[in-house]
């Protein structure tokens, strides 16, 4: 088995990734990037020239990107089933949800955070349309099965999920059931519960020590 290696911090959106390694229960090693300097040095660069986390490093082969990173484990350890297979009808709604995540999802809760001006005048321009439009299509997706493919858990789940929790408790998405329900379901879970253990954990060890 290769060797993986995952770059990373523990505020970030890493944690979506810890929580697909979880899942995946293969042996890795973490590197802790701190921001600014050990992010911008030219080491890592040579991983992933944006200069940010998470990224990781499968043998040979680099991945960067959240959706990517996870769609590329999911594919890499297909005994896991967390992807439907190849020629599954299920396989179009997986892709579909990956990159609605890590698009139009993404960009609308980011309008929201920061207040950027999306109507009528521009809406059709923006990938995620009218920001209300996003949030309503997710919700009615998730009111029609467990999970967001339907009765299988996916990779595309753990991105769901980890957006939905942090949006909610950041207060740009006020939480409703569907949204509670759906959270509650996929955070209990095991490799969830795991992840955000380690990621507290690295979280204190790199807290500034006071002098």
């Amino acid at each position: 088995m290769s060797e993986l290696t995952f770059y990373t911090h523990p505020m970030s959106r890493g944690r979506v990734v810890r929580w697909m390694l979880e899942e995946v229960g293969i042996p890795y090693s973490v590197k802790a990037m701190e921001y600014g300097s050990e992010m911008k040095a030219k080491d890592y660069l040579a991983i992933n020239p944006m200069g940010k986390v998470p990224a990781i490093k499968h043998g040979n082969i680099v991945v960067t990107e959240v959706a990517a990173i996870c769609a590329y484990l999911a594919d890499q350890f297909p005994d896991k089933k967390l992807s439907p297979p190849p020629q599954s009808p299920a396989r179009g709604a997986y892709y579909r949800w990956l990159f609605f995540m890590a698009g139009p999802f993404e960009m609308a809760t980011s309008a929201m955070a920061y207040d950027w001006k999306i109507d009528s005048s521009n809406a059709q321009a923006v990938g995620c349309g009218q920001v209300a439009d996003s949030i309503n299509t997710l919700e009615k997706a998730l009111s029609e099965s467990a999970y967001i493919c339907g009765d299988q858990f996916t990779a595309a789940d753990i991105l769901v999920s980890s957006y939905l929790w942090w949006e909610t408790m950041q207060k740009n998405i006020l939480p409703n059931e569907v949204f509670k329900h759906y959270i509650a379901r996929t955070e209990s879970r095991p490799a969830a519960k795991r992840a955000n253990e380690l990621d507290d954990e690295l979280a204190e060890k790199m807290k500034p020590v006071s002098i």
